[in-house]
């Protein structure tokens, strides 16, 4: 595949590009993306030196294969403009569209048409980010290896074989990043109350997590393992994860993860 077009030019868009470009995935003058705001498109030729335009069909007529990055209400009046060409039925697309199924692309497209559902996260924007990917039943090993290669190039990605755990995924990694905000507020705002500089006590927080996410990354224990090896009897850590368990923080995770997965549910549907 020679060319890789990009309907959307939007941040993870943009995340994508830059990690293409970066790891020698593409050459610049492979890659094509349309945006409807021309100042977005003047920001990505210029940047970026790739080709952009105001015309979708222009990127398909281009493109062996389409990454469409765009929110899923505008998914419809894309595909339209797919569906009435014969040319683009043979292409190869990647949607990033959070929440719209295979089967509602296959519909705007065609039955047998090439198609990879990915759900990424936005540390791909930093080049850490997380994506899953679901191979339609018209896409080939060879599609999907071509978008691993796509989404790798900003951080990591994993094939799941059963398209409705992408709810689960789209609740655990793709709402995840703003849980770990969430928590890492949470912990500086708790020790700015017992007297810590907030500034201080947030650049902390978040080493800490850095930190105990590159151990729990390279060890081979688990999880509870590592948490005794900190968690001394008697002990501060001790006491902490007994007010933890005690407010129902497990309880409270998986409550939030199966709201999350059944709005992701809710709006496939819609």
């Amino acid at each position: 595949m020679k060319r890789l077009g990009f309907i959307g030019g939007g941040n993870m868009a943009e995340a994508l590009i830059h990690g293409l470009l970066d790891h020698g995935v593409f050459k610049a003058r492979d890659l094509i993306a349309s945006d409807v705001v021309a100042q977005r498109r003047r920001y990505l030729a210029r940047k970026y030196k790739i080709a952009t335009t105001a015309e979708n069909r222009e990127v398909a007529d281009e493109s062996n294969a389409l990454l469409l990055a765009v929110k899923p209400q505008q998914i419809d009046e894309v595909l339209a403009v797919f569906s009435s060409s014969a040319r683009t039925k043979s292409k190869l697309y990647i949607s990033i569209a959070a929440g719209v199924p295979i089967a509602k692309l296959a519909r705007g497209l065609d039955s047998r048409a090439r198609i990879i559902r990915v759900m990424p996260n936005a540390p791909a924007m930093v080049g850490m980010g997380m994506a899953a990917l679901v191979r339609g039943p018209g896409a080939s090993k060879s599609d999907q290896a071509f978008a691993m290669r796509i989404f790798r190039a900003v951080g990591d990605a994993v094939l799941v074989r059963d398209e409705k755990l992408m709810d689960v995924v789209t609740a655990l990694s793709g709402s995840g990043p703003a849980y770990v905000y969430l928590f890492v507020k949470a912990l500086a705002d708790a020790a700015a109350a017992e007297g810590l500089p907030h500034q201080l006590a947030t650049r902390m927080a978040l080493k800490t997590v850095e930190g105990a996410e590159r151990v729990m990354r390279t060890s081979k224990l688990t999880a509870e393992e590592l948490i005794r090896m900190v968690a001394s009897p008697g002990g501060t850590t001790e006491v902490a994860l007994h007010a933890f368990a005690a407010a129902g923080f497990s309880d409270i995770v998986g409550a939030a993860i199966h709201a999350a997965s059944a709005r992701s549910r809710e709006l496939a549907r819609s």
